[in-house]
């Protein structure tokens, strides 16, 4: 009886290591197989998403074999494991063991959007709905009910953005984007205004804003910026007005059919600095880190007048005479290839 029972358990036993040993090839051959793509593809997990739900998706859509396996692979060594939303993406490369490590990991894929510097915020809203991937909840609301959206109601929106890159992923919306935007605006202006220098014009960080605005639109050369913040701060403090072709522009909105005329100059409008006193109510575009910067800390000297040489750079000048001679000598005689401001970036 004894015998028989020892027998018993040892058959038992060799039954138990043959069903481990099994489990264990079973968990490897599951965890090493290939995943079955002839080509890229993207797996997209949304909130509520549960990688059981997710491997049983894809062994029915014959990418992978033995989601048992692996959803208990996931259970024992992977407890409280969060599954972060987004796009993953699969290649042929890979095995079952590195799909579960991209969830792991979180490796979600990421999309870009820059807002470049100079830009309208009709262009920022422009690009923000060729974005394919985000999820578009301002596309039908006009600029004051996105403003309130953003916690933002009675300001404009024009300028309050900071021109970056900025990363996303598949789940976000455009009005997350525009959040990360006017924060990074908030976080740079106060950081420059901190490090302003004394005696400036300025009663608050909006208005070096709408200078700096002014400044992105006359020049992209970085070595100029501080020479042109010099000249409108200078303008101001002598009670001159700004006269800047940009801001004229601006004001004129889709009547500006690229051909800035003498009659336009005269055109009142909010924005037309040759007519109003001081600067434009609000800015006239994105205004980069280089520009605060130089609107805050303008360069010092005694120029009032500066002209567009033609090959996007400005001669300065102190007097009306001398700025004279430099119209005549760059703006009545244009060369055939002039520009205003630098070729784009």
């Amino acid at each position: 009886m004894i015998r028989k029972l020892l027998l018993l358990l040892v058959a038992g036993l060799v039954a138990l290591m043959l069903a481990l040993a099994l489990a264990g090839w079973s968990l490897r051959s599951a965890l090493d197989q290939p995943l079955k793509l002839e080509s890229e593809r993207l797996i997209e997990v949304v909130p509520g998403d549960t990688p059981g739900g997710l491997l049983n998706r894809l062994e029915g859509e014959g990418v992978l074999d033995g989601a048992f396996w692996l959803r208990l692979y996931w259970r024992f060594n992977l407890p409280g494991q969060a599954l972060h939303s987004g796009e993953y993406r699969l290649t042929p490369q890979q095995s079952a063991r590195d799909l579960l490590e991209l969830w792991r990991r979180g490796e979600v894929v990421q999309y870009s959007l820059t807002l470049v510097e100079g830009w309208s915020f009709r262009q920022v809203r422009a690009a923000l709905v060729r974005q394919e991937k985000l999820e578009q909840r301002l596309a039908d609301l006009d600029d004051k009910a996105l403003m309130d959206r953003l916690g933002l109601a009675g300001v404009s929106p024009e300028g309050r953005f900071f021109p970056d890159t900025y990363r996303y992923v598949r789940g976000m919306s455009d009005l997350d984007l525009l959040k990360q935007a006017s924060v990074r605006l908030d976080q740079v202006l106060d950081e420059e205004w901190a490090r302003r220098a004394d005696g400036l014009p300025y009663r608050k960080p909006y208005d070096a804003l709408i200078m700096a605005s002014m400044v992105e639109k006359e020049t992209g050369v970085a070595e100029e910026r501080g020479q042109i913040a010099g000249v409108f701060v200078r303008r101001l403090r002598s009670g001159m007005r700004l006269q800047t072709d940009p801001t004229v522009i601006f004001g004129l909105g889709e009547r500006y059919n690229g051909n800035l005329t003498r009659a336009h100059l005269q055109q009142p409008t909010p924005y037309n600095t040759y007519v109003i006193d001081g600067m434009p109510p609000t800015p006239i575009a994105l205004a980069g880190r280089e520009a605060i910067h130089a609107a805050l800390n303008p360069v010092a000297g005694k120029s009032l007048y500066f002209v567009a040489r033609g090959d996007g750079s400005h001669v300065f000048s102190e007097t009306l005479e001398q700025h004279n001679r430099a119209v005549r000598e760059y703006q009545l005689k244009r060369r055939a290839d002039y520009r205003s401001s630098p070729a784009p970036r």
